[in-house]
């Protein structure tokens, strides 16, 4: 059973459509109680930083994913959810966030491509991990952010995308079982389901 967390910040309905269109089962949790007995989670999320943090200590999640996270169990971050994994993020101010892959969080920097980026971008693939098996190294993914996730160390970077340099697009904690994505798989036709069902088989 995978658990979509529900937080109030964004795309979960997106998800949960793209899990039940795989067949996956699947479950929208708005109680951190029912976080546990989850085999898997998957943090959505569009908006600021600062305020997906303020709402996941609001209605007490993060002890639950940090403990989810830290058991081993598979934990997947989408757009923002991803940059939540941070240890900390800059969107609007300085905040702590998950701190479950070293880094932080920062404004993507360009002085000719437009910020947000916003499109379908390719992946470059740097470090192995399974979320990738079968997936087409030629395909676009529909990307929509404004931050990027500096990684403290490039063994957490898994893909990038060039947006006028290498911004990370996937990246995971060192043991692989945190997984964090930038662009939004539910959004990226065959290729982005066939990632999805990846994490679903981890």
């Amino acid at each position: 059973m995978i658990g979509i967390i529900d937080y109030g910040m964004g795309n979960l309905h997106s998800v949960k459509n793209a899990l039940e269109f795989l067949g996956i089962e699947n479950q929208i949790i708005a109680n951190p109680s029912e976080i546990e007995s989850m085999d898997k989670i998957i943090i959505p999320g569009v908006g600021s930083f600062k305020r997906a943090m303020d709402n996941l200590h609001e209605k007490n999640f993060v002890e639950p994913l940090v403990k989810f996270g830290n058991s081993g169990k598979y934990l997947l971050g989408i757009c923002l959810g991803m940059q939540l994994l941070a240890e900390t993020g800059t969107e609007p101010t300085i905040s702590s966030g998950l701190g479950l892959i070293p880094g932080n969080i920062e404004l993507l920097k360009s002085d000719t491509l437009r910020i947000p980026h916003m499109g379908w971008n390719g992946l470059t693939i740097k470090n192995d991990h399974p979320i990738l098996e079968g997936v087409k190294l030629g395909a676009d993914f529909y990307f929509v952010h404004s931050y990027a996730f500096h990684v403290e160390s490039d063994e957490n970077i898994v893909a990038v995308t060039q947006y006028g340099y290498d911004v990370p697009a996937i990246v995971k904690n060192k043991t692989g079982n945190i997984i964090g994505i930038q662009f939004h798989p539910e959004k990226s036709q065959k290729q982005g389901l066939k990632l999805i069902e990846n994490f679903s088989n981890l």
